[in-house]
């Protein structure tokens, strides 16, 4: 019986630990976001936002775009659900030769915490992530589909006199975890996290601009890849409240100001 050659059996045993060494791509994105939420009455309201993510040294190719939009009811002022659907198309990049479309329902609860010096908001969000399949460089009418899980938590701390108030500025604080789950899921039931550092510049009583930089680390389908994220990340936020001013108190007749 012939020998197998030590070299031979030191490839074979190494080839697993090969395959699976870590890779990271290192990405330097600008993200552009417009965000608007309008409360309609006491209980209804509608949620709004846009973005346009960039990348290649930060700005030299379009990476991604979102538009999403959703139905709001409040439970109250600080406790609210939403859900809707966001379109989301993958500009071509890397693997990728052509741009994919992607469907993605959602559904949130958010919350507000106010404290006398600080602001915090949570939001638990589940995505039904419906992704066009492409095949031979061709896009087809077949969809792979995953969960994600995401919470979002984000600490507000006045830097100004004025605070929360028009003209205030304010650190911003903010994380995200996003998890996969689902039968398609292979290798990364981690999807990313987002942590972000930045300035909020509250521009009047129903809007406010804010920047900064955002670190993302994702783990890729593969399992073994990484992308290891640089981000500009600019966001506009505009919040209108279409109620009609609460009626003052009605005075009984006779007393003080009839």
């Amino acid at each position: 019986m012939k020998r197998c050659p030590l070299s031979v059996v030191f490839l074979l045993l190494a080839a697993p630990a090969v395959r699976a060494q870590k890779q990271f791509v290192r990405e330097q994105q600008t993200w552009l976001g417009v965000f608007n939420q309008t409360r309609f009455s006491q209980h209804w309201g509608s949620w709004t936002d846009l973005h346009l993510r960039l990348h290649d040294r930060f700005v030299r190719e379009k990476f991604q775009a979102v538009t999403r939009l959703g139905l709001t009811y409040y439970f109250s002022d600080d406790v609210r659900l939403t859900g809707g659907y966001a379109y989301v198309h993958h500009f071509p990049d890397g693997a990728r030769p052509i741009g994919q479309a992607e469907h993605r329902p959602w559904q949130q609860v958010q919350w507000f915490t106010r404290f006398p010096q600080a602001r915090l908001m949570q939001w638990v969000r589940l995505e039904e992530r419906f992704r066009r399949r492409i095949v031979r460089n061709e896009a087809t009418d077949e969809f792979d589909f995953n969960w994600r899980a995401r919470y979002n938590l984000a600490l507000l701390l006045p830097l100004t006199r004025r605070r929360f108030e028009p003209g205030g500025w304010q650190l911003l604080l903010n994380d995200e975890l996003m998890v996969n789950f689902g039968k398609e899921v292979r290798y990364n039931y981690f999807d990313q996290n987002r942590a972000f550092a930045g300035v909020v510049y509250q521009l009047n009583k129903h809007a406010q601009l804010q920047a900064g930089y955002m670190h993302l680390f994702q783990q890729l389908p593969a399992g073994s890849t990484y992308r290891n994220q640089h981000t500009i990340r600019v966001f506009y936020f505009h919040n209108l409240d279409l109620r009609p001013p609460a009626a003052p108190p009605a005075v009984p007749p006779g007393a003080p100001g009839s």
